[in-house]
């Protein structure tokens, strides 16, 4: 109860400033949880839809594998279907690999979708806990100037500490909103580069099988 009380008592002394830093706080944290789960929910999807669709490509079954893909949301299936799709116009590696690697570019923006916007709320909470310090140091300073003589040094020292809560209050919603941030970073960066593995290795199984089948029909004739 202690505990609780002092949390309370901390946060009322802080005055006006603490409620926006508050709200702040609760949209990082907010968008945070959306995130982890979004990212959580690639990656096991992308692992999925890689241990479908690999077996069937090194089967050389690129039909069925296209049909898979198509019909599946995971950034990996849509880079098989857009290397397959590609394989038929032109059997060229540059050429598949240019229409793979466009299919990548257009993963990153969703897998990196407002998780800046962390970094940012970080700064701002920071922010305001400086300029409710400032304000609160003002009016402090103001209040002293025409207070008794004898209890000035008494009266500025409380009002000091109660505007310093600002500051503290700011920096704990800041540093975790941070550490939050390059932890989804890291998230997004790692996903980023299972979907350009499992890209390389769709494109050496197609060019492998395009190979395959010039040697066969080269053989036959």
């Amino acid at each position: 109860m202690n505990v609780y009380t002092s949390i309370v008592s901390f946060f009322q002394e802080g005055g006006a400033f603490m409620f926006p830093i508050a709200l702040v706080l609760m949209i990082g944290l907010a968008i945070a949880v959306e995130r982890w789960f979004f990212l959580k929910r690639a990656y096991k999807s992308n692992r999925a839809a890689y241990s479908e669709l690999l077996p069937l490509m090194n089967e050389n079954k690129f039909e069925q594998a296209e049909k898979a893909a198509e019909s599946n949301t995971a950034a990996i299936a849509r880079l098989v279907a857009v290397g397959l799709d590609t394989m038929r116009a032109s059997p060229r590696r540059d050429d598949i690999h240019a229409a793979m690697q466009e299919g990548v570019m257009e993963s990153i923006p969703r897998l990196s979708k407002r998780t800046n916007y962390l970094s940012i709320l970080a700064n701002v909470s920071t922010l305001l806990g400086l300029l409710g310090t400032i304000i609160g140091l003002i009016a402090a300073f103001t209040a002293v100037a025409n207070a008794d003589p004898a209890d000035k040094a008494t009266l500025l020292s409380q009002s000091i500490s109660v505007a310093m809560n600002t500051t503290a209050f700011g920096l704990i919603a800041a540093i975790p909103l941070l550490l939050i941030h390059s932890l989804l970073q890291n998230k997004t960066l790692e996903i980023v580069e299972s979907i350009e593995m499992a890209g390389v290795k769709a494109l050496n199984t197609i060019v492998r099988s395009n190979r395959n089948s010039v040697n066969t029909r080269a053989s036959d004739a």
